[in-house]
This record gives C-alpha cells, sequence and structure tokens, in this order.
C-alpha cells in the first residue's frame, strides 16, 4: 500500500531532518510551495512599506499545487512525505494510507534551532528574525500550528535522534494496521 506521511509542526522543530532519515522516500518540503508574488496568500508591508508574506499562515500556501504534487508523487513511489509548518492539510487524490505525525520541539529550542541555521549559518539579520518571531511568529504557532498536534497520529520528540523517530513512526504505522 502506498503511504502519505506528513510532518508537521513548528518551524525548526526538526521536521526536514526527519524526512530526510526516511532511505527510500519522496518529499516534498512545504517550504517550496508558499506564493511568491502579492495577489496571492498573505502579505502585509514590513517596517520599510515592502509587502512580505506571512509564511505563518495557511493562506500563504499553494494548497493546489502541493495537493497536484503529492498525488502525482503518490502514483509513483511508494512512500511520500510531505513536510512542513502546515503539511497536515495536504489532500492528495488517489488510494493511500495516511500518517500524521508532528515533531514537537520546545519554543526556545526551535528559535534557538532557526537562529543557527538563519543568521549564524546564513546572512540572515538577527534582529528581523527575533522582530518577526515576536511580532508574528510565535502567535501565529500558537494558532496555526500547535492546535493541530490533536488531530495527528503521532506526536515525536524533535530532540530525539532522526532513526530514533523514524522506528516509533514505522513501530505505530505497524501496531495500527494489526487492528
Amino acid at each position: 500500500m502506498t503511504v502519505l506521511l506528513t510532518l508537521t509542526g513548528g518551524s525548526g522543530a526538526g521536521k526536514s531532518t526527519l524526512a530526510a532519515a526516511f532511505d527510500t522516500a519522496v518529499v516534498l518540503h512545504g517550504d517550496d510551495y508558499y506564493f511568491a508574488v502579492p495577489g496571492r496568500g498573505v502579505w502585509s508591508p514590513d517596517r520599510g512599506g515592502v509587502p512580505r508574506l506571512d509564511v505563518g499562515d495557511p493562506r500563504s500556501m499553494d494548497l493546489e499545487r502541493l495537493n497536484a504534487d503529492a498525488s502525482a508523487a503518490l502514483a509513483r513511489s511508494p512512500l511520500v512525505i510531505v513536510e512542513g509548518l502546515f503539511a497536515v492539510a495536504v489532500r492528495p487524490d488517489g488510494a493511500y494510507e495516511r500518517f500524521d505525525v508532528f515533531v514537537d520541539l520546545a519554543a526556545d529550542l526551535r528559535l534557538a534551532r532557526k537562529i543557527q541555521r538563519k543568521c549564524v549559518e546564513g546572512d540572515f539579520p538577527l534582529h528581523v528574525l527575533l522582530d518577526n518571531y515576536l511580532g508574528a511568529r510565535r502567535a501565529a504557532h500558537e494558532r496555526h500550528v500547535e492546535p493541530v498536534r490533536h488531530r495527528c497520529d503521532l506526536v515525536v520528540d524533535g530532540a530525539e535522534p532522526a532513526a530514533r523517530n523514524v522506528s516509533r513512526i514505522n513501530e505505530s504505522r505497524a501496531m495500527r494496521r494489526s487492528f
């Protein structure tokens, strides 16, 4: 049976790392499906008046395109993983087993990982990231991401090694199939 595995959780929780730990999966990254131009999605001006996409709002994702790509991937691969803030919202066509996972990590650790990735290893300005987090992202997480935890089949700890979480997911899927 073809499997759709969704990995949902906050930014920096470890969704991409966990997805990469599955050897034979086709992985679709939610970050690749945000609208790119004003007119679609939720946009608001930054301090300088430049329109910025609100990536903390699920309406800023092109779910139609993500669903189409997930449907195509499910037609050719036995395991398709969709990972991202709003991965649980994906609804591709076709027959498949669906398993939704919430990758949990404390907010301070998620923020530290994001600072490391974007500011220390990248060139994103720290003050912009922190302004964004305090001004919008923290509240957006509580409003849009955290509530789906209770709709997922399994919650895993993003601080655990990815291999351990892969085992937990596979064990939970096997247990569910045995009923």
